[in-house]
């Protein structure tokens, strides 16, 4: 199946002046940090693992217990995303994080929304059909990362 990708200068200005990933800039033995805000770069990837990795690992982690490089940089500490059904009574609250996602609901812990609001960012890579196609994907490779 083919991926049809569109990438114009309307999206190029969103994502380079709404949107932002956030990456920590460690400065020499100092522990000051630094945020360094750059545009979310655009993807054809449909796959959630891929996906999580390139937008979401810089804050959760790679194995997204929350230990990513820019998470000491952040004013609260990403969630450890492992362990959303066991805070959940043992089920994973599929629509509350898909809300998250979206930009739908806001997290207490994020403060001044922090976390990019993704729904947006994917949906101007493209078609709206994409955008939510990259979600549901982000949302089921999150519902498999739960501990068992």
């Amino acid at each position: 199946m083919a991926v049809e990708w569109i990438y114009n200068q309307t999206m190029k200005k969103i994502l380079g002046t709404v949107f932002i990933v956030l990456l920590m800039v460690v400065a020499g033995q100092a522990q000051n940090t630094a945020v360094k805000q750059v545009p979310a770069k655009p993807t054809a990837s449909i796959d959630g693992k891929s996906l999580f990795h390139e937008y979401c690992a810089v804050c959760h982690g790679a194995d997204a217990k929350g230990g990513g490089p820019a998470a000491k940089a952040l004013n609260a500490a990403p969630g450890d995303l492992t362990q959303v059904s066991r805070k959940n009574a043992g089920k994973f609250p599929e629509e509350r994080i898909l809300r998250i996602l979206k930009g739908d609901e806001k997290v207490a812990a994020h403060g001044s929304q922090e976390m990019p609001i993704w729904g947006k960012v994917f949906n101007n890579m493209g078609s709206l059909t994409m955008g939510q196609t990259r979600i549901h994907a982000l949302l089921q490779y999150v519902e498999g990362l739960q501990a068992k």
